[in-house]
Parts: structure tokens; sequence; C-alpha cells
């Protein structure tokens, strides 16, 4: 990681996201914290999150949380066409967004769930 500032997309109830900000404060990285469950992402911050991710909406979804039940997502399509669809569900209900997201001052990011990833981004 480049010298500058990361960003972190915590859920402090998330042993994964603490984890993470453990690690880095471990690392000595200097980050700033959004908790994005109370400063939920616009639909143009995620789809640039979504650029540097290389990633698609679908692929940092959490199928498993019951509002994606509820929503039927699991049946929803996954292309180019679908993708504003899976965003702006994203953006009304950021819970269903996988955690955390660890975003570098060098334009890199990745889904944090292990030290392994983030070992790999340092």
């Amino acid at each position: 990681m480049t010298s500058g500032q990361a960003e972190i997309w915590h859920n402090p109830r998330c042993s994964k996201s603490r984890n993470a900000t453990t690690f880095l404060d471990e690392a000595g990285i200097d980050y700033t914290v959004r908790k994005y469950l109370d400063q939920p992402p616009t639909a143009a911050e995620l789809r640039e999150v979504l650029r540097r991710l290389g990633a698609e909406p679908w692929d940092i979804t959490r199928t498993g949380e019951q509002i994606a039940a509820d929503l039927g997502m699991t049946s929803w399509g996954r292309t180019a066409a679908d993708r504003d669809r899976w965003i702006e569900a994203l953006v009304e209900h950021p819970r269903l967004i996988q955690r955390p997201i660890v975003l570098t001052a060098d334009g890199a990011a990745v889904v944090a769930r292990d030290d392994a990833t983030l070992r790999d981004l340092l």
C-alpha cells in the first residue's frame, strides 16, 4: 500500500470487520472509518468502489440476508442490464454489502474478509 490514507467500510458489529481494523492498526496503516450502515454509499460511490474492486454488485451482495430473500435477489439477473437494479438495492439496503471493504489511497480495493487478503493488499 502506498502512503496516504485508506478507508474502511466498517460495521462494528461484524467480527470480520473488527478483525480488519485490528489488522490495519497493528500494521500501522493510517485509515478512516466509514460506518456504511450509518452513512450508506450513493449509487455513484458504489459504482466507483465496484470499479476499484473489479467486481459486479452481485459479487459483493450478502444474498443470505433476510432482506435479500424478501427482495427475491437470488432470482435476479446478473447481466449488465441488471446492474443498476442491484446497485439501487445495495444503496437502499446497505446491510446487503459485504464487509469490510478497504479502499487504499492508490486506488486499490478489497473485500477484506480475512487477514491474507489484507496482507496481499499491503
